[in-house]
Order: structure tokens, then sequence, then C-alpha cells
């Protein structure tokens, strides 16, 4: 993630700002330039400060205060890059149901802002009917007791609301064992099986990510059953970035590319605060780091986990002395490695299509 600033004053900004705290200025996330803007009023529109004067509308959900977006130039739809992508949001007359969607949506827009970030092809339900990415966002029913289940049905992505439930989140982190449990997370985890299909079936990729991942042809039903009967192997730490990561290689795809884009934009922020490690004792160099370059354009994963390891290292000793768990609980062994170097491969394809076809 960038770091933003106020055109009209100079304040830093967050992701998340729908004003500036310092002038007043209402501002806005412009997702084809990559940029929060100040804002003025311009009749029914919106002035954008950072591109020349230009006029745009806010997402419609704005109205909502759960989207701080503008929408694109000749945009029909009302909304904005991401929330176009949407379905079934949760009952919005219900306070309760409408700050978990806020919450919801705050993580779906940072994953968005990856996504954008590497040219990523993103169709909606409108434009692919059967295969588009879209998001249904679900309470559990408390008449029938029927519970809500996160997952990915071919591009749709189902969100469970009770996941913002802080309290219910961490009982299930500890019911499951998990060191890591965010909404972020899943978005970015549900995501990668949608890519799986995109560029890895649909992609031509398949027998090259079953030479890395595994044959994703085995019963996936089977394996489900197998790893909450038995667990994860215990040498699991070798070859897994979790142990969820165990179960099938769809999961695993989808762990390592969660991962991947975790370690990406987490060390575009440290960048962008022009963070570096260098401990007092380092004898071989092995946890120094500087971050002066571009994650989202890194030519090898190895520049990535080059920087990443020191940096976490440093960041889980800050996060023990306040007694708080590690930034990153993972291991990230050379065979996971190896995997995020798979995904790396496939993100810098499309990149790189995308950038030949602009400059075409």
């Amino acid at each position: 993630m960038k770091l933003f600033v106020c055109q009209a004053c100079g304040n830093v900004l967050y992701f998340e700002n729908r004003a500036c705290e310092r002038c007043g200025h209402q501002v806005a996330f412009l997702p084809e330039k990559e940029t929060m803007s100040a804002i003025e009023p311009d009749g029914e529109a919106w002035k954008i400060l950072a591109d020349k004067g230009e006029s745009r509308m806010l997402c419609r959900n704005a109205e909502y205060d759960a989207c701080n977006w503008l929408t694109d130039a000749g945009d029909t739809t009302g909304y904005c890059r991401a929330c176009r992508h949407n379905g079934i949001v949760p009952d919005l007359s219900d306070p309760a149901q409408l700050a978990g969607w806020r919450e919801l949506e705050v993580a779906k827009h940072r994953l968005f802002y990856s996504l954008i970030r590497w040219k990523l092809p993103l169709r909606t339900r409108q434009e692919d009917p059967e295969h588009g990415l879209i998001f249904h966002f679900l309470a559990d029913d408390p008449n029938s007791g029927e519970k809500v289940l996160t997952g990915h049905d071919n591009g749709l992505i189902t969100i469970a609301l009770t996941e913002t439930d802080e309290i219910e989140r961490e009982r299930r982190r500890l019911e499951m064992g998990e060191p890591y449990r965010t909404l972020l997370g899943h978005f970015r985890h549900e995501v990668g099986h949608y890519f799986w299909d995109v560029l890895v079936r649909d992609g031509g990729k398949l027998e090259e990510c079953r030479a890395v991942f595994g044959d994703d042809s085995t019963d996936y039903g089977e394996a489900l059953q197998r790893h909450y009967a038995e667990g994860a192997p215990p040498d699991w730490q070798q070859n897994y970035v979790s142990a969820y990561a165990t179960m099938h290689p769809w999961e695993d795809f989808a762990e390592t590319w969660a991962h991947y884009l975790h370690i990406v934009d987490t060390l575009e922020m440290a960048g962008e605060f022009g963070m570096e490690v260098r401990p007092k004792i380092d004898r071989d160099g092995e946890l120094t780091a500087r971050i002066r370059f571009n994650p989202y354009e890194a030519r090898d994963v190895q520049a990535l986990i080059d920087a990443w390891l020191p940096f976490t290292f440093a960041m889980n000793s800050v996060n023990r002395a306040m007694g708080a768990r590690d930034l990153y609980p993972f291991i990230l062994s050379q065979a996971v490695v190896a995997k995020l170097d798979f995904i790396h491969g496939l993100v810098r394809d499309v990149a790189k299509s995308a950038s030949m076809t602009t400059k075409g």
C-alpha cells in the first residue's frame, strides 16, 4: 500500500480516509491513477484536484459510508471498480449488519488495490454471467440456525458476516489452531481460488502448477474430511505455508496466493515509510534489509524474500516487546519460496501482457 497525501494541504492520508483530518477537504480514491485525491463539490459530481479538475461521481456505496472510491469516467453503473463486483450485501437497515458490512468493504477495497496494481483480469458477473467475480456478504439465519460458510464457487466468493465479530473470529482461530485470521486474509485467500481458475486452469498453466503444488484432481471432499479428522502432517512446515495448505493443492495455491499478497503489499507500505532493518548485532548481514524497491515490480521473488525475512523478524520482535502476537507468525521454507515464485511468475506475466497491450 502506498502513502497518500491531501492535494489541498499536503497532509498524509490513510487509504480509508473520507476527509483530510487537517484541512477538512473530502478525499477519495482514484483507482486508475492509484492515488487518493482531495475533491470539491461540482454540481452532483466531485472535482478531482489530483486530476486537473476533472469531475467524477462518488461510488453509490459512499451513501452508506462503505466506500470512498470514485467511479470510472463514463461509468453508467454508479459503482466503483471494487463495488461493482458486489452481489448480495447484508440487511443495511440493521445497524449491526451495516457496521459489519463496512468492515468487510475496508478489507475488500484493500484487496482490489492490489489486484488493480497488477492489472489482473477482473470481469463482473454482468460481463461474464458464468465466471465473473462476484461477492456475497451473508449473515447467519437466526430463524433456521443455518450458518454461512466463507468460500469460493466458480467466481462467487461468499464471506460470512460473522467473521466481522472479533470475538467469534478469535474463537474460530483458536478452535482451528490458526496463528492468524483476519478479514483481509479471507479475501486474499478466496480470490486466490478465483485466480487459480482464471490464470491456471483457463490460462494454460495447469501442468506447470501441478508440478509445484501437486495433483489438484484428487478428490476434494475426501481431502477435506481427512484434514479435519487427522490434521496436518507433523513436518508440514517444510513444504507448506500453513497447516490448512496441506489439505489439498487448491488450498495450498490459495494460501500461497494470499501470503504473496500479504508480502508484496506490506513491503510496499514499509518502503513508503523508508524502513530499513540494520540490527547492531548482525555479523553475516542476514538480518539487514533496505526496502528501496517497488515490490509490485520486483523482477524475482528472491528480492521480496530477502527484504521480507529481516523486516518480519524485526517487526515480530517489536510486537513481542509490546506483548502482542507476531506480525507474521509463519515460516517460509525453500519449498514455500518456490511456490511463491510460481505465483510471482503468474502475476508478472499478466502485468507484462497488460503493459504490452497498453503500449501497442
